[in-house]
């Protein structure tokens, strides 16, 4: 557990500050992020899958792409999508 006492002539912002370097040092964060967001490991099998359905998902997007009827867009760019991308059928 992360403690903090209040020094002379220190401020609440400073308390503060110091405060929330010592529980990120502390990795008090990172556990409890681990914890909630916590997914149970896949097996050899799904994960093979998940890897082939995002390449053809990649090849079907390019290939729309080259076609022209996807509209490339810059991801670096900032702000909501003018037009959402178009919905690819599964294979499975």
């Amino acid at each position: 557990m992360v403690e903090v006492k209040k020094r002379e002539n220190e401020s609440s912002e400073s308390l503060v500050r110091r405060f929330t370097k010592r529980v990120q040092q502390s990795g008090v964060l990172i556990r409890a992020k681990k914890r909630r967001f916590y997914e149970t490991p896949k097996n050899k099998r799904a994960v093979r899958e998940g890897a082939l359905r995002r390449v053809i998902i990649q090849d079907q997007r390019e290939l729309l792409r080259r076609q022209g009827k996807l509209e490339e867009f810059d991801l670096k760019k900032r702000g909501p999508r003018r037009k959402p991308l178009p919905r690819i059928p599964s294979t499975f």
